[in-house]
């Protein structure tokens, strides 16, 4: 199932995330990627990469929660509320938020966009 196929590949790039593996995540991410972080940060796929394989973010873990999956031909909508626990020059954080994946189907699943936030206040 091609949602599956979609899901499998955000687990891996929160993974390579998790294990800092800027190799894996550079293959998962589109050439021409770009994020927009819950602080409004604009990234291209070589800051994104900088940023969280570089030891300005130190990622524990990345768990996604709910994920709705919608396909479009060769192109997949991910969304979800995902739970960050990373690392960062302010100490170590767990964050909470909604997120969106713009993923493209190009013999591999490729992520090509994606924006998190805004942060859900802890209970």
């Amino acid at each position: 199932m091609l949602e599956q196929e979609v899901l499998d590949a955000a687990l891996a790039r929160a993974d390579a995330l998790r294990r800092g593996d800027g190799e894996q995540l550079r293959r998962l991410l589109h050439p021409q990627f770009r994020w927009v972080s819950h602080k409004g940060d604009h990234f291209d796929r070589d800051t994104y990469l900088a940023s969280n394989t570089e030891g300005q973010n130190t990622w524990h873990a990345q768990i996604l929660e709910e994920p709705n999956i919608t396909m479009m031909g060769t192109a997949a909508v991910l969304t979800c509320t995902v739970k960050d626990d990373v690392s960062n020059s302010a100490g170590r954080n767990q964050y909470r938020m909604p997120m969106t994946q713009v993923w493209v189907y190009e013999g591999t699943w490729k992520l090509v966009a994606g924006h998190a936030g805004p942060l859900i206040p802890s209970p």
